[in-house]
């Protein structure tokens, strides 16, 4: 009688986090489409180097200078959020410290990313650059849009992708210990991991020649990688759901 009552409160529990899980699984697979469309944004389009480009291009297409200026990596920071409070609740059973390891590093690397982005306030200055009457205010403008563009470019990304991709491969550990998703979400996941990081080591080794286009293959391979591993989480995660 007393395992009947446990296997039903576990029962009881497991449904409580149906929501969760068909949210995850919407946001995995939102991120999944979001992901080639913003790499695809970028060669297209590459992003300007200097203030007065960013100025000029928010003026000529907004939405482009938004993209531009990672507008759907924004999204998907928050997509990811739910994505890792979904893996945590249905991975939690087979190493709960592991788990809480993860998600608490996934968390932080998302909270450093949004502390570099600066989209909204460049579309703000840009919107005030054009407004402006003196050479004192424009030159006043610039400064700040410099300031902006500093902290866009200082290289929190690379220290939010190094934070959430160890995330990533912990998770993915995790994977393989459980039969919860199956090994090959689980080696998508750790070769996703494994990959960025690679990606982010050798971006602060010297790159000429040769090597530079290694750097951009494993950066290629890590975000084919993470579109696979995201498609067969999303998919797992509804069916939990």
């Amino acid at each position: 009688m007393e395992l009947t009552n446990q296997v039903n409160d576990a029962e009881t529990a497991d449904s409580a986090w149906k929501s969760l899980y068909r949210v995850g699984g919407a946001a995995a697979l939102i991120m999944a489409v979001f992901i080639p469309i913003q790499m695809i944004i970028f060669m297209v389009w590459p992003p300007p180097s200097t203030v007065i480009g960013w100025f000029t291009l928010f003026q000529n297409n907004r939405l482009l200078g938004l993209l531009d200026m990672d507008l759907l990596l924004i999204v998907d920071q928050v997509l990811m959020v739910l994505v890792l409070l979904a893996l945590y609740v249905a991975l939690r059973r087979p190493s709960q410290s592991f788990m809480a390891v993860a998600l608490t590093l996934g968390l932080v690397g998302i909270a450093v990313y949004f502390a570099s982005t600066t989209a909204f306030e460049m579309l703000s200055l840009s919107d005030q650059y054009a407004a402006a009457t003196t050479e004192a205010e424009r030159s006043m403008f610039l400064a700040a849009g410099q300031a902006m563009l500093t902290t866009f470019n200082v290289g929190a990304f690379q220290v939010s992708y190094l934070i959430v991709s160890a995330a990533w491969l912990m998770i993915s550990v995790v994977m393989l210990r459980s039969s919860v998703f199956g090994r090959v979400a689980a080696c998508s996941g750790i070769l996703t991991g494994a990959t960025a990081i690679g990606a982010v080591a050798l971006e602060h080794t010297p790159v000429i020649g040769d090597l530079f286009v290694l750097l951009i293959s494993v950066y290629f391979a890590a975000i084919v990688f993470l579109v696979i591993w995201v498609v067969l989480i999303a998919r797992r995660l509804f069916q939990l759901g």
